[in-house]
């Protein structure tokens, strides 16, 4: 087995802050127990996949901020000169580079410099001769492109090869026509040409560049000084060699340069770099009030993690070699799954000649993890999943709870004091026009009383066991001889009233009253 080297470890016990809960903290601590594991993990996957060298990374919210929490690499950027991988050497991260174009895109979106609906050959003339496939055929518009629904024909690996083309010579290709495999809007078909397109538009609507404008809006106010589109402008000594593994050795596969295809494949960056960016996507959830400090707005940050276009379900293992169902699809510039583990996975891969990445995370734990190796198309997707696993055996991949609005408070402490002692008053302050139609008052009064039982006085809660939302939660509450589960629905009236109310006996083990997964 290849030797192992952690780069950059920011322990939990060194992270923790006044400013995190008590709960928060022990959390962060049991994810660090898991770190090793991980890299354990990431060695093992290189030496059986052949990777020559690898660096990945676990980013952790802390806060409202997330960090590199830990880091590890295992081989050599350099098969000839044995150089080893560290959290600042630089891989290419292909795919992955259609985020930053999506977030590019909205970022002149929100500056009102375009709409995601305009037809897309408003900024790219070469666009307005298309022929398209049938007399019905909606133009493509700028949102088809973000979200892979322009009807272009999936284009890996043909893609791959395009990095180097010329300005004039996209031009001459979409003057000369675009196949199309479906109408556009209509089905989810991955298009690196399309993405291409999408470059020409932050180029003609910016002014700039597209490296340039990329540089200036993203790279640089998050501080990414080592990412770059230009293989040429990286140090020697931190730039990592692609290999591709051939007749039982590794092969050079040299680096193509930077050119119009560039915004759908081309950036560089390394652990420490991609770190940052990934903490952007995390930190903007939940939604809150506060400042914007991320190179777009948090809610469009928000937007770009939605899903935008269907793509159709899978069936996958684990990591421990389960059946799993994947649904999602892709939103802008990434991919978003619901998995058996996870409601809300975030995520892209990028795999050109010589190098494989992926950058993974999940908005509803504050949790993210990179992966880069310098093998063509290296695939990172169970080891990924058994970092999840990891994570989530550690008993800290706890889910960031939303914030309840003053109305579920109130309504909170007014059910607790129905419960513990029921009165009609009370009850007909609190309660929606529906609830005592869907149930009476009477049989309801019957049903809570049951529940209760003998179990004596009950407390009144001072937190929630879980917040689904503004207005749906749950809390456990203690009596003298048991506990209670109750949960509830606000309507959507002014004021806020209960329009469901559950409230059930709490099992020996009970930790949270949610229903969000069964």
């Amino acid at each position: 087995m290849k030797q192992i080297v952690v780069v950059g470890v920011v322990t939990a016990l060194l992270a923790l802050t006044g400013s995190l809960r008590v709960g928060a903290q022990a959390d962060r601590v049991k994810l660090a127990t898991a770190f090793a594991e991980i890299d354990r993990i990431f060695t093992e996957f290189t030496v059986q996949a052949h990777v020559p060298g690898a660096a990945w990374g676990v980013v952790v919210m802390n806060g409202v901020d997330g960090e590199l929490a830990h880091a590890g690499a295992t081989g050599v950027r350099d098969v000839a000169t044995k150089v080893p991988v560290d959290a600042d050497t630089v891989f290419r991260i292909a795919s992955m580079t259609k985020s930053f174009t999506a977030m590019s895109i909205l970022k002149l979106r929100d500056e009102g410099k375009l709409s995601l609906d305009d037809l897309a050959e408003r900024y790219v003339p070469e666009l307005k001769g298309l022929k398209y496939p049938t007399s019905d055929s909606p133009r493509i518009t700028i949102r088809h492109l973000l979200s892979h629904a322009e009807g272009f024909p999936e284009d890996n690996p043909w893609g791959d090869r395009q990095l180097a083309r010329s300005d004039e010579e996209l031009s001459q290709m979409m003057r000369g026509g675009i196949p199309f495999s479906t109408s556009p809007g209509t089905a989810y078909e991955y298009s690196n040409y399309g993405f291409a397109i999408l470059g020409r538009v932050v180029s003609n609507v910016s002014g700039m560049r597209y490296d340039e404008y990329v540089a200036a809006n993203i790279l640089r106010p998050l501080g990414m000084t080592s990412t770059t589109l230009e293989a040429s402008k990286v140090p020697a000594d931190r730039l990592a060699h692609g290999y591709r593994w051939e007749d039982n050795r590794w092969k050079d596969e040299p680096l193509l340069p930077h050119g119009a295809f560039g915004s759908m494949g081309g950036m560089l960056t390394s652990v420490r770099d991609l770190s940052r960016y990934v903490a952007a996507f995390l930190s903007a959830w939940p939604p809150r009030d506060g400042p914007e400090t991320a190179p777009i707005r948090r809610a469009s940050l928000r937007e770009m993690q939605q899903v935008w276009r269907p793509a159709p379900a899978s069936v996958t293992r684990t990591a421990s070699d389960a059946i799993q169902l994947n649904a999602g699809g892709y939103g802008f510039g990434l991919r978003i799954s619901q998995t058996c583990s996870f409601a809300h996975l975030v995520s892209h891969g990028g795999g050109l000649p010589g190098f494989g990445s992926t950058m993974q995370w999940l908005p509803d734990y504050g949790v993210g993890i990179i992966a880069f190796g310098n093998l063509t198309y290296t695939g990172w997707g169970r080891a990924t999943a058994g970092a999840f696993d990891a994570l989530a055996k550690s008993g800290g991949l706890k889910p960031r709870m939303a914030q309840p609005s003053p109305a579920l408070v109130a309504a909170r402490d007014a059910v607790s004091r129905l419960v513990d002692k029921w009165d009609d008053k009370v009850a007909d302050d609190i309660a929606a026009e529906n609830l005592f139609l869907d149930m009476s008052k009477d049989r309801r009064r019957a049903d809570i009383e049951r529940v209760r039982g003998s179990l004596g006085a009950c407390t009144p809660p001072t937190t929630f066991g879980f917040v689904e939302n503004a207005l749906r939660g749950g809390w456990t509450m203690s009596c003298e001889r048991g506990r209670l589960q109750i949960a509830m629905t606000l309507a959507p009236t002014m004021p806020p009233k209960v329009q469901s109310l559950r409230v059930i006996p709490a099992p020996a083990d009970a930790a949270s009253t949610s229903d969000a997964c069964r």
